[in-house]
C-alpha cells in the first residue's frame, strides 16, 4: 500500500502484489474510493467511509442541489454528522503495520547484489511506496537496516538500479533528519556528488534532488560543503545553460540550503557566487560582517566580481572603515584593497566616498593613528584608486574643498614618502605617478614639488635597493621632467651617483623592463644642451653601452615586448644629446665621429611607425649637418667643366672628383657628418610624406642644412633634385599645416627659387604662389621677409632694387 500526496491509500500496485502477506479485508475499503481507509468515519445511515471522500460527496450534493442521501443505501440523511470509527482505524493500522513489516523483510532479501536487476528494482519500488505513507514507515525502514543496503546500490553496475536507489533514498530522507544522517554515513555524500559531475542526465537529476533533501539538515550541509568540488559543481549546475530546468532549480535550492554554513558561503565566494557572502556582509551581525569582510580581503576576485562587490557593498565597507573598531577597520581595508585593484570598481569606491577616510588614515598621527601595516594597506588602496584615472582635482576631501592635488595634501604625501618605510614609500610614489600621468593634474603636483623643495629627496630613491620603490621614483621623475628639467639637472649635477645608477639600470642585459624604459626616458628628457651632464654620461661610458643597445634592438637581437619601443625612444634621445653640444667642446665632435652618429641616425630614420625615433634622428642629423661646412677639407676650386640638366632648365656646375658638391671639400659621413655622403638625403625626403607634422618639420629642418649659408646653395638644390625632394618641399609649403612648418618651408623654398631655371618652372604653379602670398600676408616678420624674396623670384612682386640704385647714382 502506498501513501499518495492527498492522504489516500491505494491498493497494492501490480509490481508489489507478490509481496503482500495478508489480504485486504472488504471492510477496510472506502465504498467511494475503493481504497484502504486511513480516517474511517460512520454517517447517519450506518455506512463507513473515508472522511475526505464522504465530505466531498456532501459538498457535491449541496452544490448540485440534490437530496442529501447515503451513496451506498440511497436513503435520505437527516444529519451530516461524522462519527470516527476508531476501532476500525486501529485495526487497519495494525493490519498495515503487520504487512509492512513482513514485506520489508521480504524486500530486504531482494536488495543484495546476488538478486536480479528486476528483483532489486521491485524491492526498491516497494520501499519507495511504503516510505511515502507515513514518517513512521520511513523510521521502520531505518530500524530494519535498509538504508545502508540501498546506499550500497549507488555503486551498482546497472544505471536503472542506481537511479531508483537515488530516488528511493530521497523519499526515505524526506522530513526525517535521522534518516538523512544515516544516508550521509561513510562516503555516501561523495558518491552522490560524483553523480552530479559524471552521471547521466537522469542520474544527475535524481542525485541533485537527493542532495537537496540532505542539505536541509544544517550539519549535513557542512559535510556536503566538505566534499571536494561539491560546491563548485553545484554552482556550475545552477548557472548552466544546457542542463534541464529541474537540475538547475534543485542545484540552486541546494546552494541556498548550504548557505546556512559560513564555511560554505566562503567556498561559494571562491567559486564566483558572491551573493551569499555579500548578503551576510550587509545584513549579518557585527561579528558575521567582520568575518565576511576579512574573508573578502583574502579572495582573488575577477574584475567583473570586483565591480559587483563595489556596487553592492562598497558603501558598507567604506562606512566600516570610517566608524568601525580597529579589527573591523582592518578587515574592511583588506577587502577594499582587493576591490580597488580594478579601475572600474575603484571609480565606484570613489563615488562611495573612499578618499576622505583614506587620507585621514594616512595623515593621522598620535594615539588614533593606524599601525604601519594598515597604513601600508591604505597607501596601496590610494595607489589603486589613483590609477583608475579619475579627475581628482574635482573630488573634494573635506569641507575646505581640498583635493588630492591641493598643495597641502601633496606636501603631506611628500612628507610621508620621506619619513616612512619602503612599502608605504613605494605606494605613495605610485600615487604621485598616477596624478602626474594626468595632463589635468600634473602641473599642480609639479608646483607642489617645487614649493616643497622635495626634488632632491625624490631623486634619492633612484638608488633605493627595493626595485618597486626605485621604479616608482623613476616613473615619477620621468613624468615631471618636461616641467622640471632644470631642477632635475641641478639635482643630478649635485650627486652624479644617482645619474650613474640610472645608467646601470639602462645597461642591464636581462631583457627590457618597464624600469629600464622609464630610466631611459628620464635621462633622455634631461636638458639637451647641458654639456656637464653629457660629459658625465661620456665619462660613465654610457654612450658606448646605449649605442650598442640601439644597434642590437634595430637588428632584432634584443626583444622586449611592450617596453621595447619606449626604451628605444629614450635611448635615441640620450644619444642625440651629443649633437646638441658639438659647439661646446671639440671632444664631442670626436665622440660623434667615433660612434659614426651620422650613419646611426640615418638608419634610425627608417624606423617607420616610431615617430619619436624619427623626429629625434632627423633633429640630430640637422645638428650634425650644421657642422659639415666646418669639418670638410677644403680644396682649390675645380676648373669649369661640362654641364648637364637634372631639373628642367637647371644645369649642374662641374665638381672636382672626390669633392663634396655641397661643402666644396673632402667629406664623409663619419668625419664631417655629411648628409650627402651618409646617404641620408633620400631617407629624409621620404619622411616629408609622414602624417606626423613633427616628423615632417624635423626632416625639413635637416634637409634645409643643404641650403644654408656657407654651403654651395645651388649644389644643395641639385642634391635635392637628385633625391626628388623639390616637389615634396613645395607640397609641405602648400599644405600649410602649422606655423613652424610654414616658416621652414618658406625658408627652404626661397633658397630653391634662387635658381632661375627652377623659379621659372615654379612661377606657373598657382598653389605655390598662393602659399607664398599667404605667408607674406600672415606670417611673422621674418617669414614675411623671406616670403617677399621668394615672391620676387617668381615675379609675383616687382624688384625695385635696380631702380633704387639708379636713383641713388643721379
Amino acid at each position: 500500500m502506498a501513501e499518495v500526496q492527498d492522504g489516500h491509500y491505494d491498493s497494492m500496485s501490480q509490481s508489489t502484489d507478490s509481496l503482500r502477506v495478508e489480504p485486504i479485508y472488504e471492510s477496510f475499503l472506502c465504498p467511494l474510493t475503493k481504497q484502504v481507509m486511513r480516517d474511517p468515519v460512520t454517517i447517519d445511515s450506518g455506512v463507513t467511509f473515508e472522511r475526505e471522500a464522504i465530505l466531498k460527496w456532501f459538498n457535491d450534493c449541496r452544490s448540485s442541489g440534490r437530496r442529501l442521501v447515503c451513496p451506498v443505501t440511497k436513503k435520505e440523511l437527516s444529519s451530516t454528522d461524522l462519527n470516527p470509527s476508531i476501532a476500525l482505524r486501529n485495526t487497519i493500522d495494525e493490519w498495515m503495520n503487520r504487512n509492512e513489516a513482513a514485506k520489508l523483510d521480504v524486500a530486504r532479501k531482494s536488495l543484495t547484489s546476488d538478486c536480479t536487476e528486476s528483483d532489486i528494482l521491485q524491492a526498491l519500488q516497494y520501499v519507495d511506496e511504503i516510505c511515502q505513507r507515513t514518517r513512521s514507515s520511513r523510521q521502520a525502514v531505518r530500524r530494519d537496516g535498509l538504508i545502508s543496503m540501498i546506499a550500497d546500490l549507488l555503486k551498482n553496475s546497472s544505471a536503472k538500479v542506481r537511479q531508483k536507489a537515488l530516488e528511493t533514498l530521497r523519499t526515505i530522507a524526506k522530513d526525517d533528519n535521522e534518516n538523512k544522517v544515516e544516508i550521509a554515513a561513510g562516503d555516501n555524500i561523495r558518491t552522490i556528488v560524483k553523480f552530479l559531475n559524471h552521471g547521466q542526465t537522469q542520474e544527475k537529476e535524481k542525485a541533485v534532488s537527493l542532495l537537496y533533501e540532505l542539505s536541509g539538515n544544517k550539519a549535513l550541509s557542512e559535510r556536503i560543503g566538505n566534499v571536494s568540488g561539491a560546491i563548485l559543481i553545484l554552482v556550475g549546475l545552477s548557472s548552466s545553460k544546457v542542463e534541464n530546468l529541474l537540475i538547475v532549480d534543485r542545484a540552486e535550492k541546494t546552494l541556498e540550503n548550504l548557505e546556512s554554513c559560513e564555511k560554505n558561503v566562503r567556498q561559494m565566494a571562491e567559486n564566483g557566487r558572491l551573493q551569499p557572502l555579500l548578503r551576510l556582509l550587509l545584513e549579518g551581525s557585527p561579528d558575521i560582517q567582520l568575518s565576511m569582510a576579512a574573508y573578502l580581503g583574502e579572495l582573488v576576485l575577477s574584475n567583473d566580481i570586483k565591480v559587483l562587490v563595489a556596487e553592492t557593498a562598497g558603501s558598507t565597507l567604506v562606512n566600516i572603515m570610517k566608524k568601525g573598531n580597529r579589527e573591523a577597520r582592518e578587515a574592511a581595508l583588506k577587502a577594499l584593497n582587493q576591490i580597488s585593484s580594478y579601475d572600474a570598481s575603484a571609480k565606484i569606491l570613489i563615488e562611495a566616498g573612499i578618499l576622505p577616510p583614506l587620507i585621514t588614515d594616512l595623515f593621522t598621527v598620535g594615539s588614533n593613528q593606524l599601525p604601519m601595516r594598515l597604513k601600508e594597506v591604505s597607501a596601496n588602496i590610494l595607489a589603486n584608486v589613483v590609477a583608475s584615472g579619475a579627475r581628482f582635482e574635482s573630488i573634494p576631501l573635506d569641507h575646505n574643498r581640498q583635493t588630492l592635488v591641493s598643495e597641502d595634501i601633496v606636501h603631506n604625501l611628500l612628507h610621508l614618502i620621506s619619513n616612512t618605510g619602503p612599502a608605504i614609500e613605494c605606494k605613495l610614489l605610485q600615487v604621485l605617478v598616477g596624478l602626474t600621468d594626468s595632463s589635468t593634474s600634473v602641473q599642480s603636483i609639479v608646483d607642489a614639488i617645487k614649493s616643497s623643495g622635495a626634488i632632491v629627496s625624490l631623486i634619492q630613491f633612484v638608488e633605493a635597493p627595493q626595485r618597486e620603490v626605485r621604479m616608482s621614483s623613476i616613473k615619477l621623475l620621468n613624468n615631471i621632467s618636461p616641467y622640471m628639467g632644470e631642477e632635475l639637472a641641478d639635482a643630478f649635477r649635485g650627486n652624479f651617483s644617482q645619474l650613474s645608477s640610472l645608467i646601470r639600470i639602462i645597461g642591464d642585459n636581462n631583457g627590457i623592463s618597464e624600469e629600464q624604459a622609464a630610466a631611459a626616458s628620464l635621462v633622455g628628457d634631461l636638458p639637451m644642451r647641458d654639456s656637464v651632464l653629457t660629459r658625465r654620461l661620456l665619462q660613465e661610458g654610457a654612450f658606448a653601452t646605449i649605442i650598442s643597445k640601439v644597434v642590437r634592438i634595430r637588428q632584432g637581437e634584443i626583444r622586449g615586448g611592450r617596453f621595447v619601443n619606449p626604451f628605444l625612444e629614450g635611448l635615441v634621445r640620450i644619444v642625440s644629446r651629443i649633437t646638441f653640444v658639438l659647439d661646446d667642446d671639440p671632444d664631442f665632435i670626436a665622440v660623434a665621429c667615433e660612434y659614426n652618429l651620422t650613419t646611426l641616425f640615418t638608419e634610425l630614420l627608417q624606423m617607420n611607425g616610431l615617430d619619436t625615433v624619427q623626429i629625434v634622428s632627423a633633429t640630430a642629423l640637422e645638428k650634425l649637418s650644421h657642422q659639415s661646412k666646418h669639418l670638410t677639407k677644403i680644396l682649390p676650386a675645380p676648373n669649369p667643366g661640362l654641364c648637364f640638366s637634372i631639373f628642367p632648365c637647371l644645369s649642374q656646375k662641374a665638381v672636382a672628383t672626390g669633392v663634396c658638391r655641397v661643402h666644396c671639400g673632402i667629406c664623409s659621413a663619419r668625419e664631417s657628418f655629411c648628409l650627402l655622403e651618409g646617404k641620408a638625403v633620400e631617407k629624409l625626403v621620404a619622411c616629408l610624406d609622414n602624417n606626423n607634422e613633427k616628423v615632417v618639420e624635423a626632416a625639413l629642418a635637416a634637409l634645409s642644412t643643404l641650403l644654408d649659408d656657407g654651403v654651395d646653395i645651388e649644389q644643395g638644390v641639385m642634391v635635392l633634385c637628385d633625391a626628388e625632394g623639390i616637389n615634396p618641399i613645395l607640397e609641405v609649403l602648400c599644405e600649410n599645416r602649422n606655423e613652424g612648418l610654414r616658416q621652414k618651408a618658406v625658408w627652404a623654398v626661397e633658397r630653391i627659387l634662387r635658381i632661375d631655371e627652377i623659379a621659372y618652372e615654379i612661377s606657373g604653379n598657382q598653389n605655390v604662389g598662393t602659399a607664398l602670398v599667404e605667408a607674406f600676408r600672415h606670417g611673422d616678420y621674418r617669414t614675411r621677409q623671406v616670403a617677399e624674396r621668394a615672391l620676387k623670384h617668381v615675379d609675383k612682386l616687382p624688384n625695385f632694387s635696380g631702380i633704387f640704385s639708379k636713383m641713388g647714382a643721379q
